[in-house]
Parts: structure tokens; C-alpha cells; sequence
């Protein structure tokens, strides 16, 4: 799925043309959708490191992303908008995930943080 998502930037960046103006309405806001993509991460992270079959995978995931959805008061094509049109604007892309990767670690220095007091001391 990695190579796919991958895939789809690469192409977007390359066929889609850097435009000036303003942000369309159907759009999501920047920090809304740096939110939301910083959970769509962590869904994919959940999704694809866990053992399961095709099948359950579909079922199970689908549930998670329009739980995540109706949670940012949006749905999916608004999402794939608003990505298609974050990527013709490469600048404030990388700015968003910027933040998302700095969310990522943030959540991820706090787990680590928390097992490792979970850890008896002898």
C-alpha cells in the first residue's frame, strides 16, 4: 500500500501545475488537514503492520477512516480534494507534512516515554 500512496504523490506532483490564487471553499483548511492526515497515518499504520486477511482488512479499515471522517466533519471526497489541490501546491504540502511528521513523532516519543515508565525498576 506504501508503494501505491508513493506512487500517487509522484504522479500528482508530477502532472499537477504549481497555481496561485485563492483556496478554493471545498477545501480543508491547512491545520484541519494536517490533523486529519497525521490520523489517516496512524489508521494506516495500524491497518498494515497488524497480521490480517484481504478481506478484514477492507471491513475493518473502511469503519476506521469514516469513523475518522465524520470525526473532521468531512468525507472522503472532500479528503481526496483537498489532497488533489494541496498537491498542486507543493510548498504548502511539504509544510503540512512537516507538521504531520512532527505530530507522528510527537505522539511516538510520548509512547515510548510511557512504556518505558511502565517498565518496573528493580
Amino acid at each position: 500500500m506504501r508503494k501505491y500512496i508513493c506512487l500517487f504523490f509522484s504522479v500528482t506532483f508530477l502532472l499537477s501545475a504549481c497555481k496561485g490564487g485563492k483556496t478554493p471553499d471545498e477545501v480543508i483548511n491547512h491545520n484541519r488537514m494536517t490533523s486529519l492526515l497525521t490520523e489517516v497515518h496512524i489508521i494506516d499504520g495500524i491497518l498494515y503492520t497488524a497480521p490480517q486477511n484481504p478481506d478484514s482488512l477492507y471491513k475493518y479499515g473502511a469503519d476506521k477512516y469514516l469513523a475518522l471522517f465524520k470525526k473532521y466533519h468531512t468525507d472522503s471526497v472532500q479528503f481526496k480534494k483537498s489532497l488533489k489541490y494541496y498537491a498542486t501546491q507543493p510548498v504548502e504540502l511539504a509544510a503540512i507534512y512537516d507538521k504531520v511528521r512532527d505530530n507522528l513523532k510527537q505522539k511516538l516519543d510520548s509512547l515510548n516515554k510511557l512504556q518505558h515508565n511502565a517498565i518496573p525498576k528493580k
